[in-house]
């Protein structure tokens, strides 16, 4: 097993100081028109701080129409560049590889947020989304690539293309969302074509230096687990791919496809040929402990989401004590403050059932 605290290499880029990535957290921190806020420059400048090896923004929306939700960190266009740069700067003085991840929410965009119907690979009845013509798909192709430029003229190492969680890219991927009948839809190999043209782009427009990874989850959202596995295989052994980045909700758990029930969902993505490529996971992977028994199970780095919220310095604080667990929950608003934690992403985490402490 390796040590949590050695270095990681990546094909392109700098290398990790470690094992930690942290996670891609929505915060809904920036401005209203996806500029960076103060708010959320002080809550990943603090996470770089903190010691992590990697440090990714939340989700970033390539196109105004593709934004998910409020106060989102917007990268399609160029008004977007200054405050990137500012963060990129601050976070890349503190020895931290730096990723935006790049994001369009497709149908899961909001109506009274973009100001008109979703967009999704099919109409979509659930979600009121109306299907993207063939340029509409291919301008949001362009819009992904186009916004790892800016990600790159920014000072960013890399970008995390987000294939995962039911969004744009993993619509397209989605057997049961895309019924298209054009070259993005129908076989495995059609649907996948949406992100593999991204994936190309970004390469071909940014250049040998500069990394690129891909998030992907393998259940829900109608995914189908076989599949996914066969992408991350290919995906790992293609050389184009710095970084997978799996989010398993849980990574001790079993799939709960009937065919996959011998292994864990961990143990199915870790047994898969990877190449030059590095492998992470993220889900409930909350302490000391658990980043040692993924890490035992194959990981080259885990992904640390709510402990990350919990603990700016999680990273440190395992490397002084491997068994190092987490506040409990729920904690007071005022240990988050103190973490970094906004305003708004305060209120936002008084969503999460039991996360907070009410107030005395």
């Amino acid at each position: 097993m390796t040590d949590l605290q050695a270095p990681l290499s990546l094909s392109r880029g700098p290398a990790l100081k470690n094992r930690f990535m942290l996670a891609p957290l929505t915060n809904l921190q920036s401005h209203a028109d996806g500029t960076l806020s103060d708010d959320e420059f002080r809550w990943l400048t603090y996470r770089a701080q903190g010691g992590f090896g990697l440090t990714m923004t939340c989700a970033a929306h390539v196109q105004a129409a593709g934004q998910g939700f409020p106060g989102q960190l917007g990268i399609f266009a160029d008004k977007h560049i200054a405050g990137l740069t500012r963060l990129a700067s601050a976070l890349n003085a503190e020895g931290t590889h730096s990723v935006v991840q790049l994001h369009h929410a497709g149908m899961r965009s909001p109506k009274e947020l973009i100001g008109e119907a979703p967009h999704c690979p099919s109409d979509n009845a659930e979600f009121g989304a109306r299907a993207m013509s063939l340029h509409e798909a291919q301008a949001s192709r362009d819009a992904f690539i186009a916004a790892a430029k800016r990600a790159q003229e920014a000072g960013f190492h890399g970008v995390e293309l987000h294939g995962a969680h039911g969004y744009l890219i993993c619509q397209f991927l989605s057997g049961e969302v895309n019924q298209r009948k054009d070259r993005y839809g129908g076989s495995a190999e059609n649907r996948r074509r949406f992100l593999l043209e991204i994936l190309d782009g970004v390469r071909d427009a940014c250049g040998k230096d500069f990394s690129v990874g891909v998030r992907l989850s393998p259940e829900r959202f109608g995914m189908d687990l076989g599949e996914i596995l066969g992408l991350a295989g290919d995906l790992m052994q293609g050389g184009k791919v710095d970084y997978l980045d799996m989010s398993l909700w849980d990574v001790f758990k079993t799939p709960e496809d009937a065919a996959f029930k011998d292994k864990t969902l961990l143990e199915w993505f870790c047994a898969l040929p990877r190449g030059k490529c590095r492998l992470g996971a993220a889900g409930k992977i909350v302490n000391g402990r658990d980043c040692l028994a993924a890490m035992e199970k194959g990981l080259d780095f885990v992904v640390i989401g709510r402990s990350a919220i919990l603990h700016h310095d999680f990273p440190k604080k395992v490397a002084a004590d491997a068994g190092f667990v987490p506040i409990a929950l729920p904690v007071p608003e005022d240990h988050l403050s103190a973490e970094g934690l906004g305003t708004a992403f305060l209120s936002y985490m008084k969503t999460w059932k039991g996360f907070v402490a009410e107030p005395a």
